[in-house]
């Protein structure tokens, strides 16, 4: 398989040709399958030719079922899985254990148990009674954060919005050129291109000069964007390199746990975040579905420590050697500001108890008092949040969520566009962005509180994924992030209830895909 990749060498722009077969994916895919299917066969032979088999199959079932019914999860999330277990037990019970809870291998569980002792809690208890002198909803809403992700709340620190990735682009470049201690990246998707190409020129140059870097990709996100073997190549280069939960070629759901995060950071002084991936996309030097729409996010000063922290998690997580010496990445780096900040990370349990997410984005909604803005890519949430938003809306508060409008999955977009009647009837304004596909993930409450960050409104982003965003308070980025999404809103296509029409097989489609919803 031939892949051509644009780039920029000494002389200018420049291309070339590299044979690309995933091997290591296709042989770890094969095996899982293989594997389902072996013991899928070999539970119906049993059942066929072992006198009462049957039985212990019924009494399987009957154990997931419970299991089910018992567990803490939400109904929306319930409800598909006792159907599959019920309607095919043997297969409906595979894909439960491939699916359902995330696992760690003994040796992760002991690490993040360590790690959880390592970490050390900044004190709060002086911000939050500032917040609470200023505004008490407000710091109610960093105390639950705070208590969720056991993580410190931030002042000192200044903080750069980014309306789209080729507006971060040179910033970032510029920032990574001034390195001096070391450099941290991980990405859900990293591309070979221009994008990613003039990123990996500048750490090649810096890993010859001592700086330390180091890079987690994931591994499935990256699945047709790298070789099986990329670690490998940036390890040849001495640059430090991780897949995020290698697939193994095992049929168990450790392959789900998939990093949807998105963060590079400088010396423990300065962090990036936002929607972009490092693919060429993202900055608009190619065209996949009309203008690539998204946000960036500069963070320096104190709050870049939780960065660390969540980076050097994700490490020890993947790493076959356990890294303890935190401290010296950290940096005692402030300037001077009037925002506050509470950078947090989100995932499945058992790495969070918690949908930190979900519940950061329901209690900005659900405090808000004059408007709310929201963009994201996807609109396929729980019956809770969309609940959430339409109350929002019917308690006198303007919400506006920009979803896009050429869409990059069809199927997705139906299920998007499916869910925008109940919130019209509410009074939520909705406006597809004509452009092209916006990615971004923000969130706005009254001008002075908002969330910048990865997670998208659907079950991936705020059930299953590791992800990472920025809760904001009177910080000057969301001023910039305001006049974005007003600008955004000005260069969208309103939706009406009248003009939403759906044929009866995306009707049929609809209904499907609400059913398994949760389960994507």
């Amino acid at each position: 398989m031939k892949k051509q990749i644009t780039y920029y060498d000494s002389e200018g722009l420049a291309t070339k040709t590299m044979n690309y077969l995933p091997v290591r994916y296709l042989v770890a895919i094969f095996l899982a399958i293989l594997e389902t299917a072996l013991v899928i066969t070999l539970v119906i032979c049993l059942t066929i030719y072992v006198p009462y088999f049957y039985i212990a199959i019924i009494l399987t079932e009957v154990f997931y079922l419970v299991k089910v019914v018992a567990s803490n999860a939400n109904p929306d999330y319930k409800i598909p899985w006792l159907l599959l277990i019920l309607l095919i037990p043997v297969v409906g019970i595979m894909l439960y254990l491939l699916f359902h809870d995330r696992q760690l291998s003994k040796r992760q569980a002991k690490r993040l148990q360590t790690i959880k002792k390592i970490k050390k809690k900044g004190s709060n208890d002086i911000l939050i009674k500032d917040l609470e002198q200023q505004d008490k909803l407000i710091a109610s809403q960093a105390k639950a954060l705070l208590n969720l992700t056991s993580g410190s709340l931030y002042t000192n620190t200044k903080a750069q919005y980014y309306p789209s990735g080729e507006t971060t682009l040179m910033p970032l470049l510029n920032d990574l050129v001034a390195a001096k201690r070391y450099i941290f990246l991980e990405y859900f998707i990293i591309a070979d291109g221009l994008f990613w190409q003039a990123i990996l020129t500048i750490l090649k140059d810096k890993v010859k000069k001592g700086v330390e870097v180091r890079v987690i990709y994931d591994d499935i996100g990256c699945m047709t964007t790298l070789s099986g073997s990329y670690y490998k190549e940036l390890s040849k280069l001495d640059i430090k390199c991780q897949p995020f939960f290698k697939l193994n070629g095992q049929a168990n759901n450790k392959f789900n746990n998939r990093s949807h995060r998105k963060m590079i950071i400088i010396d423990g002084e300065i962090a990036y975040t936002g929607g972009f991936n490092l693919a060429d996309e993202y900055i608009n030097k190619i065209v996949k579905f009309g203008y690539w729409k998204d946000a960036g996010l500069r963070l320096e000063g104190e709050a870049v420590k939780e960065f660390v922290y969540l980076f050097w998690q994700d490490w020890n997580l993947n790493s076959p050697q356990i890294d303890l010496d935190i401290n010296s990445y950290l940096r005692n780096y402030s300037l001077p500001s009037t925002g506050y900040y509470i950078p947090f990370g989100d995932g499945p349990k058992p790495v969070y108890n918690y949908h930190v997410s979900q519940i950061a984005i329901s209690n900005l909604l659900q405090q808000a008092q004059s408007y709310v803005y929201i963009t994201t890519p996807y609109l396929i949430i729980t019956d809770e949040i969309l609940e959430t938003i339409c109350n929002t809306s019917l308690r006198g508060v303007k919400v506006v969520v920009i979803t896009p409008h050429i869409p990059d999955k069809k199927f997705i977009h139906l299920l998007t566009r499916s869910n925008y009647k109940r919130l019209l009837v509410s009074g939520v304004k909705i406006y597809e962005y004509k452009a092209g596909f916006i990615h971004a993930k923000t969130y706005l409450a009254d001008g002075k509180v908002g969330i910048i960050g990865t997670m998208n409104l659907d079950y991936r982003s705020l059930v299953h994924h590791f992800e990472n965003g920025v809760w904001l308070y009177k910080s000057d980025a969301l001023k910039e992030l305001e006049m974005d999404l007003k600008k955004s809103v000005a260069e969208a296509l309103e939706i009406k209830t009248h003009t939403l029409k759906f044929s009866l097989f995306q009707k049929c489609l609809i209904a499907l895909g609400s059913f398994f919803a949760p389960l994507l």
